[in-house]
Parts: structure tokens; sequence; C-alpha cells
């Protein structure tokens, strides 16, 4: 289980810090999901893998809607491990077998190879990474060091306004794409690295309120109305790990 934590020389928001972000908060109260700006880039599209990558899935069976390939190589790979599987098994095990975190070795061809690798080399392909080989004494290995500048800024810049200038203290009302993806940064650990270069005091409020919506209660909030169940099926899963 993932753990946010606050600057070591700052230990919780101060009152001036929140006073300075009230009038930002009250006038996005009202901001509605369809009007939020992804900022997504026209030329560029990146899947939520591959947006965590750059950055630094309430124990329900998973139950496919749709089985149609999605052009996601990793995606449409999971999807057909998912179809092939009876019975159902849970969000929870899924995660488990994916990542080859199981102990059933008769269920370790569900296991998704060479992940990160793979997730770099279509990084590499949209021109936001590069490869080079860096010598270690008696081994090359291989590096992706971001090119694309630019377009990591705009996706820290799109995860710090979630939490600042777009926030509106509600989950359901939030857009379901970026809601996502702070889940997925924060039980990778990157979470923290997004609000880096923060000053102190916009760091504070934006690791305060990234903590208070990653610790809300799943198994609440997938069944409320509107609510994107399996963004909490998620983090129920990775909060169990």
């Amino acid at each position: 289980m993932t753990t946010l934590t606050h600057r070591t020389r700052r230990t919780e928001v101060s009152k001036n810090s929140e006073k300075k972000v009230e009038s930002e908060e009250d006038s996005n109260q009202e901001r509605s999901p369809d009007n939020e700006d992804t900022g997504d880039s026209k030329d560029i599209r990146l899947t939520l893998m591959e947006e965590v990558l750059l950055l630094g899935l309430k124990d329900k069976e998973v139950l496919l809607k749709s089985d149609s390939p999605t052009g996601d190589v990793l995606l449409d790979e999971t999807l057909k491990h998912i179809k092939a599987t009876e019975p159902t098994e849970t969000v929870q095990t899924w995660i488990e077998l994916l990542t080859g975190e199981t102990w059933n070795p008769f269920k370790l061809q569900y296991q998704l190879r060479n992940v990160r690798e793979r997730i770099a080399k279509n990084l590499v392909e949209k021109g936001i990474l590069t490869t080079e080989k860096q010598n270690f004494l008696l081994f090359d290995m291989t590096t992706h060091p971001v090119t694309n500048i630019t377009e990591k800024q705009r996706l820290v810049k799109k995860l710090q306004d979630s939490v600042l200038e777009r926030w509106v203290n509600d989950p359901q009302r939030m857009d379901r794409r970026t809601l996502a993806l702070l889940v997925l940064a924060h039980s990778s650990d990157v979470l923290e690295n997004v609000f880096s270069s923060l000053t102190d005091d916009r760091y504070d409020v934006a690791m305060n309120r990234a903590k208070d919506l990653v610790e809300l209660d799943p198994e609440v909030e997938g069944t409320k109305h509107s609510a994107t169940e399996m963004i909490w099926a998620v983090l129920a899963a990775f909060n169990k790990s």
C-alpha cells in the first residue's frame, strides 16, 4: 500500500495556505466535469499507463462490457485474458495475476511481460522518450530519457490544476480520466513527484487534497450515483495489497 508524505520541512498545511486557495475552491465548486479542459495534445494521445510511466486497476468480479479490440496492445492482451477466464475473478485477483504476484503456478500465463519496457517503447514511438545505451562495466543498459519535456510538463500541470485551480472537492464531479490518473499515480508512488515543483504552501494544499481523495472509502464511493465503479475497485485492490 502506498502512502502520501509531506516535505520534511513542512508537516501540515498552514491556515494561511488554505486561505489562499479558498477563493479558487469556491469559484470552482460549480464546475462540471464535462467542462474540464483535459489539456491533451491534439497530436499526441497517451494511454493512462503511458501517463503514469511518464510521471515517474470493494472486491467485485470483473465483468467485460465489451471485448472489442481497443488498439492498445497491453489492454487488448488483458481483455483477452479476462474473456477467456471462467469463473470470473475479482479486481484484486486480476491485479495479482497480471503483475505476476500470484502463488498459483497454473496461472502464471496471465502475467503481462515486460510492461514497463513496452510502455516506454510506445512513448518512444510517440516522440516523448528516446532510447539510449549506457555502459555499466560488464553490461549495457537500455534507458529511455525524456525528450519531449513540454508533454511531461503539460501532464504535470494537468494534475496540479486538478487539485488546485480546478478542485471541486467531490470525486463524483471530477473528470473521470483525471480521477483515474490521480489514483494510479498514487498507487504507483509518483504522485509526490507531480507536486514537487509547487511552492511550499501550494504543495501542502495539493498533497492534503490528494490524500483526502485517495483515503476515501472505495466501497462507499463506488456505490454512489454516477460513480465510476472500476476506479474505486482498483483503489480498493491496491489498498489491500
